[in-house]
């Protein structure tokens, strides 16, 4: 009798593993580069030593950096989650900035540090497809 027809799954082939190591890479970057941008966004507040002036500045506060730290601390589990919370606060930063002040915010500073939020549910999308354990 074979391990497959006893039941048991058969050992995962090399492009099983390669994904797998790929996932994990991916992930790892993710939580590293959500480290990196939560510290420089943290230290910036505390370096900048004002708050947000008006409800306008409150509002964009809230999603960015706000809502993208949330969701990048989450991001570390479950990573769906996370990122969702991220994309989505990034997104409504931009359509406020873009509503009150008629164009997009510049540079790309802004999408480095919320980068890691698509990097989550990239992982999580991959990890649902193929099954792969979280380490």
């Amino acid at each position: 009798m074979t391990a497959a027809s006893a039941g048991t799954p058969s050992p995962p082939g090399p492009t099983e593993h390669a994904t797998g190591r790929a996932l994990r890479r991916l992930r790892g970057i993710a939580r590293v580069w959500s480290i990196v941008s939560v510290t420089l966004v943290v230290l910036f507040i505390v370096g900048e030593r004002s708050l947000p002036a008006s409800q306008v500045e409150w509002l964009d506060f809230l999603f960015f950096p706000l809502g993208v730290c949330v969701g990048l601390c989450l991001g570390w589990r479950p990573e769906g989650l996370g990122g969702s919370v991220a994309v989505g606060s990034f997104a409504v930063f931009y359509l406020i900035h873009f509503l009150t002040s008629g164009a997009f915010p510049k540079g790309a500073a802004w999408l480095l540090f919320a980068a890691p939020g698509p990097l989550y549910l990239l992982c999580w999308i991959r990890s649902r497809r193929g099954g792969a354990a979280r380490p």
